[in-house]
């Protein structure tokens, strides 16, 4: 079975970022400039939000639109539901 490509790109981003979280606890085993530890930290937070808005966008473009589109309220509710419960927890953050 194929991967959707923005799975793969997620994937590559996502072994990305856990490279750079282990470079962080190098930098914070070898008592690096507490500066230089945040930036890396500032860039991996900055590259989730990346992962982050890639899923959300086709999460919407797919999932959503297809529940909208169909003809099952119980379907249509269960995703609004899902989008509440989301921006709900970002607010919270």
């Amino acid at each position: 079975m194929k991967k959707n490509p923005s799975h793969e790109d997620n994937l590559v981003a996502l072994r990305r970022i856990e490279g750079q979280v282990r470079g962080v606890q190098r930098m914070i085993e070898d008592r690096k400039y507490c500066i230089d530890i945040l930036n890396q930290i500032y860039a991996i937070k900055g590259a989730l939000a990346r992962v982050e808005e890639k899923i959300l966008e086709k999460h919407f473009q797919h999932c959503v639109t297809e529940a909208v589109r169909g003809s099952s309220e119980k379907e249509k509710r269960q995703k609004l539901d899902e989008i509440l419960k989301l921006i709900n927890q970002t607010r919270r953050r």
